[in-house]
């Protein structure tokens, strides 16, 4: 009796002791839409203030994963298909989080990354240089966005069970290149040797399942720009990374529409400062001779400086690039590929925050080359000459080059009408000669940020470094080392660690010491000066041992709170008119007949200004395949690959405007009947605003 009591008990226990180790965690993943207006807002990016949009080729979502530890800790991380993250919206995302779940949710474990696209709405940082170009704050794209940043981590809440994590890492090639060669060269030769590449080449996924093994979502870091889709585009867009979770989450929900179904997948930035998706290289856009390889410039006549992709255009570079990333990832989560190297996430989690005043702040670093302990210092925010000259992503505008290290009297002239910086700014920032003090700005409100947010996420033996900028590929392999040093030192674990870029707030660039001198354009946009990355490292050391010591540290000082003070040129919608004799919804241009595999479908419409009503979560319009005669079923929206609208003004007095809807037609589209059927609200002059559709002829798409 006894013995049966003492095995007894004993199974019990062992079964207790399995039952806490497969369920350490829950987990759940969420996504939400943040497409904000398609048209007549600029698009966040290239500032280029004739990047005007005109519709949409695919929305863009936010996506993200809460995980839970048997202690009731969790964290939160969002990756959203936008230029960056701004304080604002994280500030507003984490009220919205506080109000329905109280303080489980805060500044410290909650973080917000963006996927670097250009293709996405602007208008919500709320510093003066990155909304500018937008023509200031746009409270359309900021509401949309701080809705859907929230909306998405509910849903992970909502969707949080006991569950597993995953990590498994591969090479992908092809699929990036550095814009900035000449400055990664200028980086000591022996650190150099240490890598194969001049840019990362991994790809690494975090993958969620729950206790029956069965797959939630997958998050996978990759360092590449999401600027495949060039300075010209007008069609919003997620770009490559974004295509390739539309295509990772197509594989695991099948026959749902684009951002529907349970599974989440995601593409997030990591350290890609000088990292190109244009893996062509660049060329002169005239002659197609290759440009300077220090200044990026074109001689005369020859054109401008540009970096293309591996497709016949930006569409189709898109696509193969997101093709690729998607391929890789799909190789992590086959569990018969031989590219499958799980493994298995545990231990507790933490997290650890400071805001840290930048200009204000003073360290040591210990100096390789003079073998002796240096003090560093941040300055005043300021952007170089070489900012003005653009990337061969996006090339900038006048006479500027890269590589620039020298001043000139008439652009200096007009830098000391905005804001002139001070002897001490000068010094501090060189050799960047300061095109921009933007430090010193203050009109009509703070320029760019001074003071950053800085944070770590661990799960496990896995550490997210959120960073609140673009560092390029040196500096962030440096500040993986320093963490996981760190964390080894301090914890006694090798943890692996991400970063996780343009997060919870946006400050440009951070670029290592030995490119600083270089003075490229993301060298000018390094806007704290020469000591910038390693005062990343002096405060990411830090933190990373506090964390693994269970030590708090102060939280720093807040961002300044500047929602009341924004200020727009943008107007908004005055009225919509149509002409005589029709009605909005009116199908000007019916498709044809008859239709072949790799045909394009082009059909126009009556319409109002899409800026009446986002149809966020929903649809400006439907591709429909009939079933029989009572049903039809949705083939297509306008979050689809397949699919564009484009929208234009026909009559700006009269407030007339057409929308144009193209469907190419895939291999992989079904034979049958179709028909497109198009939804909006038009805004009545005397006010209101009211629903209308329009509904084309039925046209027939036949086998191959």
């Amino acid at each position: 009796m006894a013995i049966s009591k003492i095995a007894f008990l004993a199974v019990l226990a062992l079964s207790s002791i399995c039952g806490l180790a497969s369920a350490a965690y829950k987990v759940g993943v969420g996504r939400a839409d943040i497409t904000g207006p398609s048209v007549e807002i600029n698009f966040m990016g290239y500032a280029n203030i004739k990047q005007v949009g005109r519709g949409i080729h695919t929305r863009v979502f936010a996506r993200a994963f809460v995980v839970e530890d048997e202690n009731g800790n969790r964290v939160a991380f969002v990756s959203a298909d936008a230029g960056m993250m701004g304080y604002a919206l994280k500030r507003e995302v984490v009220k919205r989080l506080q109000a329905r779940y109280g303080n489980i949710f805060n500044t410290d474990n909650v973080a917000l990354s963006g996927t670097h696209t250009h293709g996405a709405p602007g208008g919500y940082l709320m510093h003066l240089l990155y909304d500018i170009s937008i023509l200031g704050f746009v409270p359309q794209t900021f509401d949309v966005m701080a809705q859907g940043l929230y909306l998405c981590i509910k849903r992970a809440m909502d969707n949080l069970v006991a569950g597993r994590i995953f990590l498994s890492k591969t090479t992908v090639l092809n699929v990036n290149i550095n814009r900035s060669p000449s400055s990664y060269l200028r980086n000591p030769a022996d650190e150099r040797a240490q890598y194969e590449h001049d840019t990362d080449k991994t790809l690494t996924q975090l993958r969620f399942v729950d206790q029956e093994n069965n797959l939630l979502g997958a998050f996978n870091w990759y360092a590449v720009h999401a600027t495949s889709m060039n300075n010209t585009n007008k069609l919003v867009t997620s770009d490559n990374v974004g295509y390739a979770a539309l295509l990772l989450e197509k594989e695991y929900n099948p026959n749902k529409m684009p951002g529907k179904g349970k599974f989440v997948g995601a593409f997030c930035s990591s350290n890609l400062g000088d990292v190109s998706p244009n893996i062509m290289g660049p060329k002169c856009s005239i002659s197609g001779n290759e440009c300077d390889l220090l200044t990026s410039r074109c001689p005369a006549g020859e054109g401008d400086c540009f970096a293309s992709g591996p497709g016949k255009d930006m569409f189709e570079s898109t696509k193969i690039l997101g093709q690729r990333l998607a391929d890789a990832a799909l190789g992590l989560l086959n569990e018969n590929s031989q590219e499958t190297t799980a493994r298995e996430v545990t231990g507790d989690i933490r997290f650890i925050h400071q805001f840290v005043d930048m200009p204000n702040y003073n360290g040591s670093t210990y100096n390789p080359l003079s073998r002796k302990v240096d003090k560093i210092g941040g300055c005043q925010p300021a952007m170089g000459y070489s900012f003005a000259a653009g990337t061969t992503d996006g090339p900038g505008a006048f006479s500027f080059e890269q590589g620039t290290t020298t001043d000139n009297a008439m652009w200096n002239f007009v830098r000391d009408f905005i804001a002139a910086p001070t002897p001490e700014d000068i010094k501090c920032h060189e050799p960047k000669p300061i095109l921009l003090a933007t430090g010193r700005a203050t009109f009509p409100y703070e320029w760019q940020p001074k003071i950053v947010s800085d944070q770590l996420l661990k799960i496990g033996d896995v550490i997210i470094a959120a960073v609140p900028c673009e560092f390029t590929t040196m500096a962030g392999r440096r500040l993986r080392n320093q963490i996981r040093a760190a964390a080894s030192a301090t914890g006694g674990i090798e943890p692996e660690v991400i970063i996780a870029g343009l997060t919870n707030i946006y400050t440009s660039y951070t670029v290592t010491p030995e490119e600083y001198q270089a003075q490229r354009y993301e060298a000018a946009s390094t806007i704290f000066g020469p000591h910038t990355h390693s005062i990343y490292m002096d405060v990411f050391e830090r933190l990373t041992k506090a964390m693994m010591r269970n030590e708090t540290v102060e939280p720093g000082p807040s961002p300044p709170y500047m929602n009341d003070v924004m200020l727009s040129l943008n107007t908004g919608v005055l009225f919509d008119g149509h002409p005589i004799n029709t009605d909005f919804g009116y199908v000007k241009t019916q498709p044809n007949k008859e239709y072949g595999i790799n045909d394009t479908v082009r059909v126009s419409y009556i319409s109002g200004n899409p800026r009446n009503n986002l149809f966020t979560e929903k649809t400006y319009f439907t591709v429909e395949r009939k079933i029989n005669e009572d049903r039809w079923k949705v083939a297509y929206t306008d979050a689809s690959w397949e699919t564009k609208m484009v929208w234009h003004r026909t009559n700006t007095i009269l407030g007339f405007s057409d929308m144009d809807i193209y469907w190419e037609i895939s291999p992989q589209t079904l034979p049958g009947e179709y028909r497109i059927r198009h939804s909006g609200e038009y805004k009545y002059i005397l006010g209101g605003k009211y629903p209308y559709e329009g509904l084309t002829h039925s046209f027939t798409v036949k086998e191959d």
